[in-house]
């Protein structure tokens, strides 16, 4: 049975099923995001045409963001077709109402996905390895001991991205929080403040205190990118400030200087990409970098 459901999808072919996939990991992409992520070489009408003929089989559902685009999601027997492709290992999606997918969790969704995209596309300028997959969701990391009451820190999502160099391909990973004016910047500092915590974390009680619970998971720690949207670039551009000051003077980031933060403005990242100095830094606050921490000056760096 699972190698007929697996001809099953096989049957949509390549680009049909690798949008399946996409949206059971991402949860909700808009036409556009669909297009840069799986068919940027066409013409946008052909994505288009290609989600209609999924909607009309019944494996992708829609609903309509203000002035009329498009945004996706999986029906029920899409979620089906995706799960019962052999070797899946992903936990198991429930189906999104429409009700959800047009709610807060679209735009929210939407920004994280942007900010994937945006190094989906620095990838294929550079040939480095970091495709549709390349960040997940919602990525839970236990900050106090097991039990009911143990308090999580979850990341909006983490992102691997391999460089590829002359002579040498590194794995960089990174924490993201992606904040749409919906906190006040104190709360969001707050959080930021739970990854210092999250870096000292000891694997057990028992152990020596250079043991460090994340290495469970990661090879290194992730720095961390906060990425602002949601409000006119005058209001982003102070709330920026604003986050770098209270993040200088929080306890918990001071004590792990380990832990990078870099905060951009989404727009800027949107339209310049993390190769550019769109970044700022606690340490640093009026020098831009990009996504490494270069300020521009070095060799293939761009301004």
């Amino acid at each position: 049975m699972s190698g007929q459901r697996g001809d099953r999808a096989r049957r949509l072919g390549d680009a049909a099923v690798a949008i399946l996939e996409s949206l059971y990991q991402h949860r909700l992409l808009s036409t556009h995001q669909i297009h840069d992520l799986h068919t940027p070489a066409t013409k946008p009408r052909a994505t288009q045409e290609a989600l209609a003929g999924l909607r009309e089989v019944e494996l992708l559902n829609r609903v309509r963001r203000p002035g009329g685009l498009a945004v996706w999601f999986l029906g029920e027997r899409g979620i089906e077709t995706v799960e019962e492709i052999p070797n899946r290992v992903e936990t198991r999606r429930k189906p999104i109402s429409a009700t959800h997918a047009s709610g807060p969790l679209q735009a929210h969704t939407l920004a994280v996905n942007d900010v994937g995209i945006a190094f989906v596309r620095l990838a294929r300028e550079r040939g480095d390895e970091f495709g549709p997959f390349g960040w997940r969701h919602e990525i839970a990391h236990p900050l106090g001991p097991r039990g009911r009451g143990r308090e999580w820190l979850i990341a909006d999502a983490v992102l691997t991205y391999q460089l590829i160099e002359p002579g040498a391909s590194r794995l960089h990973y990174r924490f993201l929080e992606l904040d749409r004016a919906n906190r006040p910047a104190d709360d969001l500092a707050a959080k930021l403040g739970r990854y210092g915590r999250l870096y000292r974390r000891p694997a057990n009680s028992g152990g020596r205190p250079s043991d460090r619970h994340w290495r469970e998971r990661y090879p290194v720690f992730p720095n961390l990118l906060v990425v602002l949207a949601g409000r006119p670039r005058p209001a982003l551009e102070r709330q920026r400030k604003t986050l770098l000051a209270l993040c200088r003077a929080d306890a918990d980031l001071t004590r792990s200087p380990e832990l990078q933060v870099f905060v951009c403005l989404l727009p800027d990242l949107n339209e310049s990409g993390p190769a550019a100095t769109v970044f700022r830094t606690p340490a640093e606050p009026d020098r831009p970098v990009d996504w490494l921490g270069r300020d521009g000056t070095g060799p293939g760096a761009r301004p």
